[in-house]
């Protein structure tokens, strides 16, 4: 199937599509909002933390991982329920593997967080 916008079209599109997105995250997943707002009241801390572009990259980069990854387990859990909200071990399966995602990613944010806490204070 042919795209129907290319070039510069499509890139706005595409935004249009991911704000959509954003918004409906926003307004529908309570762990989204809750990231986002500590993200957001973490974000100060991020150039006392980071006493370099690298290490300030990755305290950015692990909070935005950690969004990013809940992103994709929320549109798997839509999808799932989408198809159908009766038990299904696969279904099951699914959405604890996109949790399963999110733990990790929230893992390596304190891993990270903490790591640079300690350098920090030490």
């Amino acid at each position: 199937m042919k795209p129907a916008h290319t070039g510069i079209r499509r890139l706005f599109h595409s935004t249009r599509y991911s704000w959509k997105g954003l918004t409906a995250a926003w307004t529908n997943e309570a762990a989204f909002r809750q990231e986002l707002i500590v993200t957001v009241l973490l974000l100060p801390a991020t150039f006392w933390l980071g006493q370099s572009l690298i290490e300030w990259l990755l305290l950015m980069g692990s909070a935005v991982l950690v969004m990013a990854v809940e992103l994709l387990n929320s549109a798997v859990e839509t999808v799932v329920d989408r198809i159908g909200v009766e038990h299904h071990e696969l279904s099951g399966r699914a959405k604890d593997l996109g949790s399963a995602a999110v733990f990790l990613c929230v893992l390596f944010a304190f891993l990270v967080w903490g790591s640079l806490l300690v350098v920090r204070l030490v």
